[in-house]
């Protein structure tokens, strides 16, 4: 019998989950919260062991992460977000790159981890008070200018004179964009504005002196491309994206799962 691990990351809006077979990601699956957290959690589990062809008891481990791992019922235990991210740039960072910082860009918030050689987190910063900077934020935006989250990143890399948007607060930026679209201003211009606004809100976390390594992104932000050309634009270096970037905190999940029941094993 194989052994497999699996690491839920409980979302406010999204559960997202990665199954593991040995240091390998072999399935993952995200699904809406809804009003029950844990229900959503338990149906996605038995989802992924039906689609994957596998028996409940064959899933040896679970871990638990994200903002509501303290209520999700199937999970043997919990981590924090922090720690799940250090863990999961381990299997997802491209092979020949040294992550030395996580950009994390998630629904919610957005956070900045700092690693050490040995992927140990050194330290981290974290914006989980405005909605500016995170994928909600995208999402508003998106639908002011009539389009989906899924095509603002390439619509805004044809900017060539990117908007200047300098509120630094979710709602008062609504009604800067709002104020550019009747003002005629494009839209792949207000787009990049919107991405370099965000990068330098995001960068203003950075603490310099902890910085070192591979810079790779994560979380649902890390797929908008447009997003990590501003990155690069406002940092002035390379910006890298890891495999599977939305289920780096459920990967890291399934890896600790899976280095927690071999010690517990072994002991």
């Amino acid at each position: 019998m194989k052994n497999y691990f699996l690491g839920i990351d409980g979302g406010s809006t999204y559960i997202k989950a990665a199954l593991i077979l040995d240091k390998a990601v072999v399935l993952t699956k995200v699904t809406n919260t809804g009003i029950d957290n844990s229900g959503a959690a338990e149906n996605l589990l038995k989802e992924m062991a039906k689609e994957y062809g596998i028996r409940r008891d064959e899933i040896k481990y679970i871990m638990a992460t994200g903002y509501s791992r303290k209520i999700i019922d199937v999970a043997d235990e919990d981590v924090s977000e922090i720690t799940a991210h250090a863990y999961g740039i381990r299997l997802t960072a491209q092979n020949g790159f040294q992550p030395g910082m996580i950009i994390d860009i998630g629904g919610q918030d957005s956070k900045i981890i700092y690693l050490d050689s040995n992927y140990n987190v050194k330290n981290f910063s974290m914006n989980d008070k405005c909605a500016a900077g995170t994928g909600k934020f995208m999402e508003v935006i998106a639908q002011i200018l009539e389009t989906t989250i899924e095509k603002i990143g390439p619509i805004s890399l044809e900017s060539k004179e990117p908007c200047d948007i300098n509120s630094m607060c979710v709602v008062f930026a609504q009604s800067e964009v709002i104020s550019l679209v009747a003002r005629k201003y494009e839209r792949k211009d207000i787009l990049f504005g919107m991405h370099l606004s965000m990068a330098k809100r995001i960068i203003k976390m950075i603490r310099k002196s902890e910085m070192g390594g591979d810079i790779i992104m994560t979380g649902g932000g890390a797929l908008n491309i447009g997003l990590r050309k501003a990155f690069e634009d406002e940092l002035m270096r390379d910006v890298y994206v890891a495999e599977y970037p939305q289920f780096n905190g459920a990967i890291g999940a399934a890896l600790l799962a899976k280095e927690r029941y071999e010690k517990d094993v072994n002991n």
